[in-house]
Protein backbone atom coordinates (compact mmCIF):
# COMPACT_ATOMS: atom_id res chain seq x y z
CA UNK A 1 0.00 0.00 0.00
CA UNK A 2 1.23 3.55 -1.21
CA UNK A 3 2.21 6.12 1.12
CA UNK A 4 0.23 9.56 0.88
CA UNK A 5 2.20 12.65 0.44
CA UNK A 6 0.37 15.97 2.32
CA UNK A 7 1.95 19.41 2.32
CA UNK A 8 3.60 20.71 5.10
CA UNK A 9 1.33 23.36 5.96
CA UNK A 10 -1.51 19.73 6.89
CA UNK A 11 0.68 18.88 9.94
CA UNK A 12 -0.69 20.42 13.39
CA UNK A 13 1.58 18.75 15.81
CA UNK A 14 4.85 18.86 16.63
CA UNK A 15 6.88 16.16 18.59
CA UNK A 16 10.19 15.67 19.12
CA UNK A 17 12.70 12.80 20.60
CA UNK A 18 16.06 13.19 21.87
CA UNK A 19 17.41 9.90 21.33
CA UNK A 20 16.44 7.57 18.60
CA UNK A 21 15.07 4.69 21.27
CA UNK A 22 12.36 7.29 21.60
CA UNK A 23 11.92 8.35 17.90
CA UNK A 24 11.60 4.44 17.56
CA UNK A 25 8.52 4.55 20.30
CA UNK A 26 7.27 7.38 18.43
CA UNK A 27 7.06 5.97 14.80
CA UNK A 28 5.30 2.81 16.20
CA UNK A 29 2.58 4.84 17.56
CA UNK A 30 1.70 5.97 14.16
CA UNK A 31 -1.40 5.17 12.70
CA UNK A 32 -0.29 5.77 9.19
CA UNK A 33 3.00 6.66 7.58
CA UNK A 34 2.83 9.37 5.40
CA UNK A 35 5.78 9.94 2.60
CA UNK A 36 8.73 12.36 3.16
CA UNK A 37 8.75 15.53 1.87
CA UNK A 38 11.51 17.64 -0.74
CA UNK A 39 14.97 18.29 2.19
CA UNK A 40 15.10 22.35 2.26
CA UNK A 41 18.85 23.46 1.83
CA UNK A 42 18.57 25.20 4.99
CA UNK A 43 16.89 22.63 7.00
CA UNK A 44 19.11 20.00 8.42
CA UNK A 45 16.06 18.27 10.70
CA UNK A 46 15.05 14.60 9.38
CA UNK A 47 11.54 14.05 9.78
CA UNK A 48 9.17 11.44 10.08
CA UNK A 49 5.78 11.81 9.07
CA UNK A 50 1.87 10.44 9.70
CA UNK A 51 -0.93 10.89 11.28
CA UNK A 52 -2.56 9.67 15.05
CA UNK A 53 -6.19 9.23 14.68
CA UNK A 54 -6.85 12.56 12.84
CA UNK A 55 -3.75 14.58 13.43
CA UNK A 56 -1.14 14.60 10.95
CA UNK A 57 1.93 14.86 12.87
CA UNK A 58 5.39 15.29 12.40
CA UNK A 59 8.33 14.07 14.60
CA UNK A 60 11.98 15.11 14.58
CA UNK A 61 14.96 13.48 16.52
CA UNK A 62 17.34 15.51 17.84
CA UNK A 63 20.97 14.94 16.38
CA UNK A 64 22.73 11.76 17.46
CA UNK A 65 25.20 12.49 20.02
CA UNK A 66 23.92 15.97 20.84
CA UNK A 67 21.44 16.30 23.78
CA UNK A 68 20.79 19.22 25.45
CA UNK A 69 18.44 22.72 25.65
CA UNK A 70 20.18 24.35 23.00
CA UNK A 71 19.63 21.43 20.42
CA UNK A 72 16.12 21.30 21.45
CA UNK A 73 15.43 24.97 20.63
CA UNK A 74 17.69 24.75 17.51
CA UNK A 75 15.33 21.08 16.30
CA UNK A 76 12.24 22.66 17.07
CA UNK A 77 13.03 26.02 15.53
CA UNK A 78 13.84 24.76 12.40
CA UNK A 79 10.21 22.79 12.39
CA UNK A 80 8.27 25.58 13.20
CA UNK A 81 9.86 27.02 10.03
CA UNK A 82 8.88 23.98 7.98
CA UNK A 83 5.76 23.32 9.54
CA UNK A 84 3.76 26.38 10.17
CA UNK A 85 0.69 25.24 11.22
CA UNK A 86 1.54 22.98 13.88
CA UNK A 87 -0.08 24.35 16.75
CA UNK A 88 1.29 23.06 20.04
CA UNK A 89 4.68 20.74 20.50
CA UNK A 90 5.00 17.42 22.63
CA UNK A 91 8.39 16.54 24.07
CA UNK A 92 8.21 12.75 24.31
CA UNK A 93 10.64 10.18 25.70
CA UNK A 94 12.75 9.28 29.19
CA UNK A 95 14.04 10.74 31.93
CA UNK A 96 15.42 10.25 35.26
CA UNK A 97 12.69 9.75 37.91
CA UNK A 98 12.41 10.96 41.73
CA UNK A 99 11.07 8.93 44.27
CA UNK A 100 9.73 10.50 47.20
CA UNK A 101 7.28 9.62 49.89
CA UNK A 102 4.69 11.94 48.15
CA UNK A 103 4.89 10.17 45.41
CA UNK A 104 5.25 6.28 44.53
CA UNK A 105 7.72 7.04 41.55
CA UNK A 106 8.36 3.35 39.63
CA UNK A 107 10.53 3.01 36.51
CA UNK A 108 8.49 2.49 33.43
CA UNK A 109 5.90 5.29 35.15
CA UNK A 110 5.44 8.53 33.26
CA UNK A 111 5.66 11.77 34.39
CA UNK A 112 3.90 15.26 32.45
CA UNK A 113 4.50 18.62 33.19
CA UNK A 114 1.76 20.42 34.80
CA UNK A 115 1.56 23.68 36.98
CA UNK A 116 2.54 22.72 40.47
CA UNK A 117 3.46 25.62 43.36
CA UNK A 118 5.61 28.49 41.62
CA UNK A 119 6.51 26.65 38.64
CA UNK A 120 4.83 26.20 35.10
CA UNK A 121 5.19 22.60 35.16
CA UNK A 122 9.51 22.61 34.03
CA UNK A 123 12.39 24.58 36.19
CA UNK A 124 15.91 25.49 34.62
CA UNK A 125 17.40 24.06 37.83
CA UNK A 126 20.73 24.82 37.02
CA UNK A 127 20.21 28.31 35.56
CA UNK A 128 20.68 31.62 37.98
CA UNK A 129 23.08 33.39 39.50
CA UNK A 130 26.03 33.31 41.79
CA UNK A 131 25.62 35.61 45.17
CA UNK A 132 27.56 35.71 48.55
CA UNK A 133 24.50 33.62 49.80
CA UNK A 134 24.88 30.60 47.08
CA UNK A 135 23.55 30.07 43.96
CA UNK A 136 19.64 31.66 42.95
CA UNK A 137 17.89 30.39 40.60
CA UNK A 138 16.42 32.92 38.08
CA UNK A 139 13.82 33.16 35.62
CA UNK A 140 10.52 31.45 34.52
CA UNK A 141 9.32 29.14 32.02
CA UNK A 142 5.94 29.06 30.65
CA UNK A 143 3.62 26.30 31.44
CA UNK A 144 1.91 24.21 28.82
CA UNK A 145 -1.37 25.97 27.03
CA UNK A 146 -4.37 25.47 28.07
CA UNK A 147 -5.49 23.19 25.31
CA UNK A 148 -3.03 20.40 26.34
CA UNK A 149 -3.70 21.16 30.19
CA UNK A 150 -7.73 20.32 29.22
CA UNK A 151 -6.64 17.56 27.31
CA UNK A 152 -4.76 16.50 30.56
CA UNK A 153 -7.62 17.06 32.80
CA UNK A 154 -9.77 14.67 30.10
CA UNK A 155 -7.09 11.89 30.19
CA UNK A 156 -6.69 11.96 33.82
CA UNK A 157 -10.76 11.97 33.97
CA UNK A 158 -10.66 9.03 31.90
CA UNK A 159 -7.69 7.30 34.22
CA UNK A 160 -10.25 7.29 37.14
CA UNK A 161 -12.92 6.04 35.30
CA UNK A 162 -11.13 2.71 34.63
CA UNK A 163 -11.17 3.85 30.28
CA UNK A 164 -7.41 4.45 30.18
CA UNK A 165 -6.12 3.37 26.55
CA UNK A 166 -2.41 3.41 27.85
CA UNK A 167 -2.22 -0.22 27.93
CA UNK A 168 -3.39 -0.88 24.26
CA UNK A 169 -1.34 2.16 22.77
CA UNK A 170 1.65 0.19 24.22
CA UNK A 171 0.29 -2.73 22.24
CA UNK A 172 1.53 -1.36 18.91
CA UNK A 173 5.05 -1.73 19.87
CA UNK A 174 5.14 -5.32 21.07
CA UNK A 175 6.32 -6.47 18.32
CA UNK A 176 9.62 -5.48 19.13
CA UNK A 177 10.91 -7.38 22.06
CA UNK A 178 13.28 -4.62 22.90
CA UNK A 179 10.51 -2.53 24.33
CA UNK A 180 9.12 -5.29 25.97
CA UNK A 181 8.74 -4.43 30.04
CA UNK A 182 10.30 -8.35 30.86
CA UNK A 183 13.84 -7.12 28.96
CA UNK A 184 14.04 -3.88 31.31
CA UNK A 185 14.89 -6.34 34.60
CA UNK A 186 14.18 -5.72 37.96
CA UNK A 187 12.55 -2.57 39.28
CA UNK A 188 15.05 -1.86 42.34
CA UNK A 189 15.43 1.79 44.25
CA UNK A 190 18.44 1.84 46.64
CA UNK A 191 18.81 4.44 49.45
CA UNK A 192 20.12 8.15 48.57
CA UNK A 193 23.36 7.74 50.11
CA UNK A 194 24.47 4.24 48.84
CA UNK A 195 26.67 4.16 45.85
CA UNK A 196 26.42 1.56 43.03
CA UNK A 197 28.58 -1.38 43.83
CA UNK A 198 30.23 -1.13 40.31
CA UNK A 199 29.87 -2.82 37.00
CA UNK A 200 26.87 -2.60 34.19
CA UNK A 201 24.46 -3.88 36.59
CA UNK A 202 23.56 -3.47 40.30
CA UNK A 203 23.91 -7.24 40.37
CA UNK A 204 26.85 -6.46 43.00
CA UNK A 205 25.08 -4.18 45.06
CA UNK A 206 24.18 -4.25 48.95
CA UNK A 207 20.75 -5.21 48.53
CA UNK A 208 20.15 -4.29 52.30
CA UNK A 209 20.83 -1.16 51.10
CA UNK A 210 17.87 -1.60 48.74
CA UNK A 211 14.22 0.37 49.22
CA UNK A 212 11.16 -1.43 50.85
CA UNK A 213 8.24 -0.53 48.83
CA UNK A 214 4.77 -2.55 48.59
CA UNK A 215 4.32 -4.62 45.41
CA UNK A 216 1.49 -2.99 43.11
CA UNK A 217 -1.42 -4.65 42.12
CA UNK A 218 -1.54 -3.76 38.75
CA UNK A 219 1.47 -4.71 36.37
CA UNK A 220 0.93 -2.05 33.67
CA UNK A 221 2.38 1.66 34.62
CA UNK A 222 1.17 5.02 36.13
CA UNK A 223 1.00 8.61 34.71
CA UNK A 224 2.30 11.42 37.35
CA UNK A 225 1.74 15.02 36.95
CA UNK A 226 4.32 17.91 38.53
CA UNK A 227 7.28 19.66 37.75
CA UNK A 228 9.85 18.43 35.59
CA UNK A 229 13.56 19.52 36.09
CA UNK A 230 14.99 20.61 33.27
CA UNK A 231 18.74 21.04 32.80
CA UNK A 232 22.26 20.37 30.56
CA UNK A 233 24.09 18.20 33.27
CA UNK A 234 23.25 14.07 33.80
CA UNK A 235 21.75 13.79 37.25
CA UNK A 236 23.29 10.26 38.96
CA UNK A 237 23.85 10.96 42.41
CA UNK A 238 20.56 10.33 45.03
CA UNK A 239 21.51 12.97 47.93
CA UNK A 240 21.94 15.65 45.00
CA UNK A 241 18.76 14.33 43.52
CA UNK A 242 17.01 14.99 46.77
CA UNK A 243 18.79 18.19 47.65
CA UNK A 244 17.49 19.86 44.38
CA UNK A 245 13.96 19.12 44.57
CA UNK A 246 13.66 19.33 48.39
CA UNK A 247 15.05 22.80 46.98
CA UNK A 248 12.33 23.21 44.03
CA UNK A 249 9.55 22.04 46.35
CA UNK A 250 9.42 18.79 45.12
CA UNK A 251 10.01 17.49 41.64
CA UNK A 252 8.96 14.51 40.02
CA UNK A 253 11.69 13.99 37.19
CA UNK A 254 14.96 15.20 35.57
CA UNK A 255 15.60 15.68 31.85
CA UNK A 256 17.78 17.39 29.46
CA UNK A 257 15.58 19.48 26.27
CA UNK A 258 12.37 21.45 27.59
CA UNK A 259 14.13 24.25 28.92
CA UNK A 260 15.04 25.03 25.59
CA UNK A 261 11.20 24.91 24.28
CA UNK A 262 8.72 26.06 26.28
CA UNK A 263 9.16 29.78 26.45
CA UNK A 264 9.50 29.58 22.95
CA UNK A 265 6.06 27.34 21.42
CA UNK A 266 3.42 25.72 23.18
CA UNK A 267 4.50 22.18 24.48
CA UNK A 268 3.79 19.48 26.87
CA UNK A 269 6.76 17.35 28.34
CA UNK A 270 5.89 13.54 28.93
CA UNK A 271 8.38 11.85 30.10
CA UNK A 272 8.88 7.87 31.01
CA UNK A 273 10.85 7.33 34.19
CA UNK A 274 14.37 4.62 33.22
CA UNK A 275 16.12 4.99 36.38
CA UNK A 276 16.07 6.86 39.48
CA UNK A 277 18.67 9.93 39.02
CA UNK A 278 21.48 7.99 41.45
CA UNK A 279 24.99 6.19 40.95
CA UNK A 280 22.90 2.58 39.89
CA UNK A 281 21.57 4.28 36.69
CA UNK A 282 21.89 2.30 33.05
CA UNK A 283 19.83 1.88 30.33
CA UNK A 284 18.32 -1.02 30.66
CA UNK A 285 15.28 0.28 31.51
CA UNK A 286 15.11 3.23 28.57
CA UNK A 287 13.33 1.35 25.44
CA UNK A 288 10.02 0.35 27.81
CA UNK A 289 9.73 3.93 29.09
CA UNK A 290 10.32 5.52 25.99
CA UNK A 291 7.56 3.27 24.91
CA UNK A 292 5.05 4.22 27.96
CA UNK A 293 5.77 8.14 27.21
CA UNK A 294 4.79 7.48 23.67
CA UNK A 295 1.56 6.01 25.04
CA UNK A 296 0.75 8.51 26.81
CA UNK A 297 1.00 10.96 24.07
CA UNK A 298 -0.98 9.04 21.77
CA UNK A 299 -3.92 8.64 24.28
CA UNK A 300 -3.51 12.88 24.96
CA UNK A 301 -4.13 13.25 21.22
CA UNK A 302 -6.49 10.81 20.88
CA UNK A 303 -8.83 13.37 23.09
CA UNK A 304 -8.28 16.67 21.44
CA UNK A 305 -10.29 16.94 17.98
CA UNK A 306 -8.79 18.40 14.95
CA UNK A 307 -11.23 21.40 15.21
CA UNK A 308 -9.64 22.57 18.31
CA UNK A 309 -5.94 21.93 17.44
CA UNK A 310 -7.04 24.42 14.30
CA UNK A 311 -8.68 27.27 16.71
CA UNK A 312 -5.10 27.18 18.89
CA UNK A 313 -4.07 29.92 17.05
CA UNK A 314 -0.06 30.16 18.47
CA UNK A 315 1.52 32.55 15.54
CA UNK A 316 1.45 36.55 15.18
CA UNK A 317 -1.96 37.67 14.32
CA UNK A 318 -1.81 41.03 12.55
CA UNK A 319 -4.58 42.96 13.05
CA UNK A 320 -5.38 46.91 12.39
CA UNK A 321 -5.93 49.24 15.25
CA UNK A 322 -8.55 52.12 15.15
CA UNK A 323 -6.01 54.34 13.97
CA UNK A 324 -5.32 52.29 11.10
CA UNK A 325 -1.76 51.06 12.33
CA UNK A 326 -0.77 47.90 12.54
CA UNK A 327 -0.50 45.89 15.65
CA UNK A 328 0.78 42.94 16.72
CA UNK A 329 -1.80 40.51 18.77
CA UNK A 330 0.67 37.38 20.68
CA UNK A 331 -2.53 34.78 20.76
CA UNK A 332 -1.90 31.42 22.86
CA UNK A 333 -4.36 29.56 23.67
Amino acid sequence: MSQRRLHPEDYTVGWISALPIELAAATEMLDEMHQNLPQDSNDDNLYTLGCIGEHNVVIACLPAGQMGTNSAAAVAMRMRLKFTSVRFGLMVGIGGGVPSGEVDLRLGDVVVSQPHLNHGGVVQYDFGKSTPNGFVRTGFLSPPPTLLLNAVAKVRTSHVRGKSSLLSNLAKINHLPEFGRDQAGPDILFESTYKHAGGPTCETCNKDRVVKRKVRDSGGFVANYGTIASGNQVIRDGVARDKISSELGGILCFEMEAAGLVNSFPYLIIRGICDYSDSHKNKRWQPYAAATAASYATELLSVIPTAQVAMARTTEEITKGKEGKLVYLITVN
